[in-house]
């Protein structure tokens, strides 16, 4: 009994004391959001008002101060994001990671995201570098003089934050830009296949991208993109440490989206609707968007930005809303280069032999046995002419290879960005202007103004190639540049009023196979874009409730193609007869209780490798596997045509049929789901398989993160409904990628936009508002941003006063 009672009495002892250590954590980690203070930097006084989710309203009489008080919130609610962000975009994270972040550090220099952000200002005009700096001397406001309201999680860090500089927001405009042109990928893919298979095998699983208004994909083979060998062993190309981590995306700001605008005449509220959700890896917390809002006397707007970008770049104006998707305009290429076999540190353009440019960066490591704590380690970066090597040495058949990048934003820096006259502008003329000098980030920006008339319009400069469509790296056997262009701006693909008074993207193909410049070969599969037609329908006027649905619309199109054939398939079998029954009377809607969902996404994923894994291997399918983009209308290609000679199975002496294949795949998803939640269908539920996790940057694993992270929520939907949730295929079926942002701005409502994010507007731990939204967010209830002067009064609750003290 004594020893109960001790044991007791330690355990309370425990909880109170981390009741009072929680206590001290929340009180050290506030900040100032009421009273009064002074910056004698501001022209006149300023005003910071909260609502209820903690987003800052921002009242200015003039730019200037409307941009320093945007800094200084942004750096009150997210500093430690803000510095993370500089860290891995600059090639630094290592400093705060150790050993872990060598190779993110290696990647990012040897990409030149800050070397070039470096060169970029030098050029930028006055009234850019003005707009920039504005902004950024809020944010230094906060980190210099304001020491005391910094985010606890420095201290769990170990870092501090240094002043924020022009090149820092400029690097993490190109490091945003880099994952919104995901070409890369592909080619390195279509280069491994040729050398395993040969161009014309690989070629018969190159990717089919479908226009949705064309009945007839073209169906792309080796022949087609001038495929050859280039004789290199694909394992080395599989195995190469840099070139795996150029393949890696990086976490959240990989880019995908929906978007569209309805004009007044399908509109309930007479004027044009812009709805847009934004696909990121919203998984780290507080997410990758920040809301705020900028009120001056001629000028007001509500939107979300990018943490340490002065950029507000989805939402509206008092004229305008605007919405982003990622257009994946192909302005990446790969080169193999061949090594001169006299002279490695030269490189051969046909018969000239040309030395490698090298400089010599230094990444600094935290290692707590160093002096100091800091160890430093020197790398050598090389580049040709094209751009820096992002390979190691790989061995040909009688050469030596290296694989270079070349990426157009660093070849068509502009004076303007492009961002102050986008944010601010009256019409979708003025827009389209705006747009025409962004060039850092492939996106679809569509928009309307308060005048009736909608627009689409890609942005970022493609290259017109002399070689043509690039899904491979080019082998350079000469000095010819390959690029010999830019796609003229005018001739980027757009539309503007278009009759059906509608108009969207979804990372789909959106331009006809008769257009005239190659854009891409790689664009994500047309259904959630067919889906969005479907809702669409002929002239029905919607509302903001309709639009706020069709966002979490969680019907599969790829799933009705192909789900009555592999129903049909397993209805013979009598290990499966009650699989395909279920598959049978199912309405292709993914919600978190089906288990018809549960079943097609795991019998298909298991008939992708009973598919491919004979004649590509387990390793090179693992790269290929989770790549969708590559495979899936082929795919379906083959599974609706019938029959492809893929369904063998090169290893059994039987010729195996699409309908062994598919039973085969569906005794091993059988067996899976059996072992992990019983022989009873009924608990083979989506929701249960498919989930969301919200995860604190500072504990991604161990006791600390259930208590610091943001929960895990079942989730419906699935890569391809516009209800947007993916999945990597090599370790299913937790959820990689959703909307990071749901927004729907009306015109014609004078008060308020419908908007949600994932988690929160402060991160910062314990916060209210680090994960209030949460809910909402997971339950499909609408949240809003303010807009006009009496709704922003009415859900005030803090107002800090910035007092230029003049």
């Amino acid at each position: 009994m004594k020893k109960i009672r001790i044991a007791a009495a330690a355990a309370a002892v425990i909880v109170i004391a981390l009741i009072v250590f929680i206590f001290v954590i929340i009180n050290s980690n506030t900040y100032i959001t009421e009273g009064e203070v002074k910056i004698t930097q501001l022209k006149k006084n300023a005003r910071i008002l909260r609502d209820g989710k903690g987003m800052a309203y921002i009242y200015a009489q003039n730019l200037h101060d409307a941009l320093f008080a945007m800094g200084f919130a942004t750096a009150q609610d997210r500093l430690f994001q803000m510095e993370i962000s500089r860290l891995v975009s600059r090639g630094r994270i290592s400093e705060m990671l150790g050993e872990k972040g060598i190779q993110t550090d290696k990647k990012m220099r040897t990409l030149g995201f800050y070397k070039n952000a470096e060169k970029h200002s030098q050029i930028l005009s006055s009234r850019t570098k003005q707009f920039f700096q504005w902004y950024i001397d809020g944010v230094n406001e906060f980190i210099i003089n304001h020491k005391d309201d910094h985010h606890m999680k420095f201290n769990l860090a170990g870092i501090e934050p240094e002043p924020w500089e022009i090149e820092d927001s400029l690097c993490l405009l190109y490091y945003m830009g880099w994952n919104s042109a995901g070409d890369i990928n592909t080619e390195i893919i279509a280069q491994m296949l040729v050398e395993k298979l040969g161009a014309k095998k690989a070629g018969e699983i190159f990717p089919v991208n479908t226009h949705p208004g064309e009945k007839h994909a073209a169906l792309p083979t080796g022949e087609k993109y001038n495929m050859k060998q280039a004789g290199i062993d694909w394992r080395q190309v599989l195995h190469d440490q840099k070139l795996q981590s150029i393949m890696e995306a990086d976490s959240g700001f990989r880019v995908g989206s929906n978007n569209w605008a309805v004009s007044a005449a399908r509109s309930r509220s007479g004027k044009p609707v812009v709805a847009n959700d934004t696909h990121l890896d919203a998984r780290i917390m507080p997410g990758p968007w920040y809301p705020c809002a900028l009120i001056m006397p001629e000028e007001r707007i509500a939107g979300a930005s990018i943490p340490g970008i002065p950029a507000i770049i989805a939402g509206r104006n008092t004229n305008v809303a605007v919405g982003i998707t990622n257009s994946y305009g192909d302005a990446q290429d790969l080169y193999i280069e061949t090594i001169d076999p006299d002279n490695p540190e030269h490189y051969m353009e046909g018969s000239r032999s040309i030395p490698f440019k090298v400089r010599t960066e230094t990444i600094r490591i935290k290692d707590k046995d160093a002096p100091g704590k800091t160890r430093e380690q020197k790398i050598r970066i090389r580049s040709t002419k094209r751009g820096p090597v992002v390979s190691g040495v790989l061995k040909g058949l009688d050469t030596k290879h290296v694989i270079t990048m070349r990426w157009s934003p660093f070849d068509s820096m502009t004076p303007s960005l492009g961002i102050r006259d986008l944010m601010f502008a009256e019409s979708t003329a003025q827009v389209k202007k705006a747009l025409s000098s962004v060039t850092t980030i492939m996106l679809n920006f569509v928009f309307a103004d308060i005048h009736g008339n909608i627009g689409w319009q890609t942005t970022g400069r493609i290259p017109v190639r002399t070689h043509g469509e690039s899904i491979a790296p080019l082998k350079v056997e000469n000095e010819t540049d390959n690029w010999s262009e830019w796609i003229p701006y005018p001739a980027m693909p757009q539309e503007y009023n278009p009759a059906e008074q509608w108009l969207g993207t979804c990372n789909h193909k959106t331009v006809p196979e008769d257009y005239p410049y190659y854009i891409s070969s790689q664009f994500s599969p047309s259904y959630r874009y067919r889906r969005l037609r479907e809702l669409m329908g002929e002239g029905r006027k919607l509302s903001v409730d309709d639009h706020w649905a069709f966002q979490r619309d969680i019907k599969n199109l790829m799933a009705k193609k192909i789900a009555p054939v592999m129903a049909e398939s397993l209805a013979g079998h009598d290990d499966t007869k009650e699989m395909s029954g279920i598959l049978s009377d199912w309405d292709y809607k993914e919600t978190r209780d089906s288990v018809a969902t549960a079943l097609f996404h795991a019998v298909y994923r298991e008939f992708l490798y009973q598919t491919f894994e004979d004649e590509l291997g387990k390793e090179l399918l693992d790269t290929f596997a989770d790549k969708g983009y590559f495979w899936k209308e082929r795919l379906e290609q083959m599974v609706l045509s019938g029959g492809s000679s893929w369904f063998d199975d090169i290893a059994t002496e039987k010729r195996e049929t699409m309908e062994d294949i598919f039973h085969r795949a569906a005794v091993s998803a059988k067996s899976g789901l059996e072992k992990q939640f019983g022989e009873d269908p009924e608990k083979w539920q989506w929701g249960r398989l498919h989930k969301l996790e919200f995860i604190n940057p500072v504990a991604r694993d161990g006791f600390l993160k259930d208590i610091l992270g943001g929960g895990t929520h079942p989730m419906g939907g699935s890569a391809e409904t516009l209800y947007r949730a993916m999945y990597s295929y090599t370790d299913p079926f937790d959820v990689t990628l959703s909307a990071s942002l749901r927004m729907v701005a009306d015109l014609g409502d004078p008060d308020k936009v419908a908007a949600v994010i994932p988690c929160g507007i402060a991160g910062r731990l314990f916060h209210d508002h680090a994960k209030d939204q949460t809910d909402a967010f997971m339950n499909g209830d609408k949240l809003y941003w303010w807009f006009s002067d009496k709704m922003i009064k009415d859900h005030t609750r803090q107002q800090l006063v910035l007092n230029a003290g003049k």
